[in-house]
């Protein structure tokens, strides 16, 4: 281990918890059979048309056509992935209440429908759909708890397959920073993503062209990865390479959250795990983005943690 990668560990430490058991789904169920299978009593061609429709304008139209509506979790191939990946997902009941959910272990959407109505629900309607939504949410949290679990496997493989990365790496000169515990699987970097107690969750590769890609279904909310040890500080950024040029310039700990949705997370698990910290939150400042996302994240994060808001400006590296 390198010591660059020691001292990353002692910035996250803590114990490794069990890890996760997915329960079977059944046990979880009310006995009303939440998700027992369809009678076919309120199956309508139309419901099935317009459930499909909302998977294509989410970007998610299965490769293959036929859609269950049995209540259960399926997964299937979206159209345009690689042949044989099960990234995508849905629920659908057509009994009692229509409804169903569907999203991507890939991306990490996640979306709901149920179909246009020409009056409200009655009591029990709405008790049914309730039932449904919840028997829902509760399918997914197992699948994802097993894909998350599929995904940290994967990672630990892949991370203990590449070597440590170097300097002269494509990408890091032309950002003009340093690898700060990366490493290097066939010329891609390797950016580890763990969580406060130090798990290694999942993995970022970046190309020597910047182009970027997650572990399929690794967990990222809440993970991030650190760079230098904390004393007095840390900063909360999106990408590596900004990290890297604070680590460089300040001398500060950083860590890396990837993107302006994770800002909130980290920062919530830094303040938790350095409760005397000072945290400070350096935005993107997305100026030329409606609403300024990078801008606006950096603002709720610091407000939630106590922290403060900066925007550095390197030349070069910005939203990256």
């Amino acid at each position: 281990m390198d010591s660059t990668e020691s001292a990353d560990n002692q910035f996250l430490g803590g114990s490794i918890p069990d890890k996760t058991n997915a329960v079977f789904l059944g046990r979880l169920l009310p006995e009303n059979g939440a998700l027992s299978r369809c009678t076919g009593g309120f199956m309508t061609a139309a419901h099935l048309d317009d459930f499909r429709r909302a998977l294509e304008g989410a970007g998610l139209s299965p490769a293959k056509s036929d859609l269950t509506a049995d209540g259960c979790l399926h997964r299937f191939q979206v159209e345009g992935d690689k042949s044989g990946s099960h990234n995508g997902w849905f629920v659908f009941h057509l009994d009692p209440q229509p409804f169903g959910a569907f999203g991507s272990w890939k991306t990490g959407q996640s979306q709901t429908w149920q179909p246009e109505r020409n009056q409200p629900l009655t009591l029990a309607e709405r008790q049914a759909l309730t039932r449904q939504m919840q028997a829902a949410r509760t399918a997914r949290n197992i699948e994802q708890a097993a894909v998350h679990e599929a995904a940290r496997s994967r990672a630990a493989k892949l991370w203990a397959r590449a070597k440590p990365a170097q300097n002269d790496h494509a990408y890091l000169a032309r950002k003009q920073v340093g690898s700060f515990g990366l490493r290097d699987l066939r010329g891609q970097l390797v950016v580890p993503l763990r969580d406060a107690n130090g798990i290694l969750q999942s993995l970022q590769f970046i190309g020597p062209d910047g182009r970027k890609t997650f572990l399929t279904g690794g967990r990222k909310k809440g993970c991030y990865c650190a760079i230098g040890k904390p004393e007095h500080a840390i900063c909360i950024c999106e990408g590596y390479a900004t990290g890297a040029s604070i680590y460089q310039a300040a001398g500060l700990a950083v860590a890396v959250a990837f993107d302006a949705g994770n800002l909130m997370p980290v920062a919530l698990s830094m303040r938790r795990k350095f409760p005397r910290l000072k945290l400070l939150i350096c935005a993107d400042d997305d100026s030329k983005t409606p609403g300024n996302p990078g801008l606006t994240a950096a603002n709720a994060a610091a407000a939630a943690v106590r922290g403060a808001v900066a925007v550095p400006s390197f030349a070069e590296v910005a939203n990256v």
